[in-house]
């Protein structure tokens, strides 16, 4: 069983719960974690249980870093806005930076998460 985050930037959280919902048997078998308002969409829109930190903004993106830097963390899915500027874009690079530093896997993107499923 692998821990998996779970956060999606405001235009990308329908595709989240979409990409959830299409994987729900296999991300059943996983703990997922996720930001308060991604994971309470996914949560919705799929049935799964997700244990829900604070909104990204407010601590969640650091809770999520802080679970990779501790190594509670397996993978990360974070669907990312790219052409959009985050007023705390600053906590979203630290949590890509702690992703990548400690080698987890990292989806920016739906094929990426798919490859990750596929993988574990």
């Amino acid at each position: 069983m692998a821990r998996i985050g779970l956060v999606a930037h405001d235009d990308r959280k329908d595709e989240l719960v979409a990409w959830a919902l299409r994987n729900r048997d296999t991300l059943a078998r996983h703990e997922l974690w996720g930001t308060g308002t991604s994971g309470g969409r996914v949560e919705e829109g799929t049935g799964l249980t997700v244990a829900r930190l604070l909104s990204g903004p407010l601590g969640g993106d650091a809770q999520l870093g802080a679970m990779i830097a501790e190594g509670r963390l397996d993978a990360l899915v974070f669907f990312q806005d790219p052409l959009t500027a985050m007023p705390h874009d600053v906590d979203i690079k630290s949590l890509t930076r702690l992703a990548t530093l400690y080698d987890i896997l990292f989806a920016p993107n739906r094929r990426t998460a798919d490859a990750i499923l596929a993988a574990i």
